[in-house]
């Protein structure tokens, strides 16, 4: 069983991710670029991390079996995978604590001034210049646009620090309860103090959040986004914070990765800035609970099972 792995890693991740699979299955890891093109036409599993899985790549790999991507998958055309007989599958949840746990960060480093106040001891300024904003977030709303594995675990999170829980979803079956109100979008924007994204990147998706969108949230509001940059219209998002038609934004994902230097996000004050890592439990570019997954659904495949998780159908 030939693996392949795309993205970038550091040598001690690399290390292991390779520890974590079986000995006997020849796991490679390369970035994108002509040595994946090398590897791609024989082997049976490909797990990409930085690279668009389309119809054009696909045919290459003659002895493909499984695409498994984590818990995002915007990244591969699952109809070209179906028309070629290969199965897709995400690992959806396995990050979800990961995810949730880095929202709460947000949420409480950005009421609690946290990073101004770190700046402010570590410059040794005087204590009687002290001078700031802050919040408790007791009693506010929260909006969860999304409400799968990590909306839900964030709502739990959300209403154990006695939040008010908005959520607007596709998912006909999720109905109101003692955590969480259902509300159209325009109700859960307008009427949110913190609106948090957890859909997944698709067509309906796709820049949701825009000017006129921005404009509708309350001028306190705090934007979070921890699920794909394309969700956003990144432009407006800045012009948005320029004109304080919302208060702040904390991001995780950007719609171009890594965020360019240049990036006028990286020079305001009332955004927090992580590098795509929410999704990271232990800070390395390795997470263990989703490469047991992996290893799972690929030992699946090869006994001839439908994977965990699968995104299509080929029987």
């Amino acid at each position: 069983m030939k693996i392949l792995l795309v993205g970038y890693f550091t040598e001690s991740s690399e290390v292991n991710i390779i520890r974590n699979f079986p000995e006997e299955w020849n796991v490679v890891i390369v970035p994108p670029g002509e040595e994946m093109l090398y590897h791609i036409a024989d082997c049976q599993v490909i797990i990409p991390e930085h690279v668009k899985i389309d119809f054009n790549l696909l045919s290459k790999a003659k002895k493909l079996k499984l695409v498994q991507t984590g818990a995002g998958y915007d990244n591969v055309d699952i109809d070209a995978c179906t028309k070629l007989g290969v199965w897709a599958a995400n690992a959806a949840g396995v990050n979800a604590q990961a995810v949730a746990e880095h929202v709460m960060a947000f949420i409480l480093s950005y009421y609690k001034n946290i990073l101004f106040l770190d700046t402010f001891m570590k410059n040794k300024i005087d204590q009687n210049q002290l001078d700031y904003t802050g919040s408790e977030i007791n009693g506010k709303t929260v909006g969860i646009i999304g409400y799968g594995a990590i909306g839900k675990k964030v709502a739990q999170f959300c209403k154990a620090f006695d939040m008010n829980v908005l959520v607007h979803t596709r998912n006909a079956a999720v109905q109101s309860d003692g955590v969480i109100q259902v509300v159209n979008f325009d109700d859960l924007i307008s009427q949110s103090d913190i609106v948090t994204v957890h859909s997944s990147l698709n067509p309906q998706s796709q820049k949701l959040m825009d000017k006129e969108v921005f404009k509708k949230m309350k001028n306190t509001a705090l934007f979070i986004n921890t699920a794909r940059g394309g969700i956003v219209n990144e432009g407006d998002l800045i012009e948005a914070l320029k004109n304080k038609d919302i208060s702040g934004a904390c991001l995780d994902v950007f719609e171009k990765e890594p965020l360019p230097i240049d990036n006028e996000l990286r020079t305001m004050s009332n955004v927090i800035l992580t590098p795509h890592t929410a999704g990271m439990p232990d800070g390395l570019k390795f997470h263990k609970k989703r490469y047991d997954f992996f290893v799972n659904n690929i030992k699946r495949v090869e006994n001839g099972q439908e994977p965990e998780s699968k995104l299509n159908q080929l029987f």
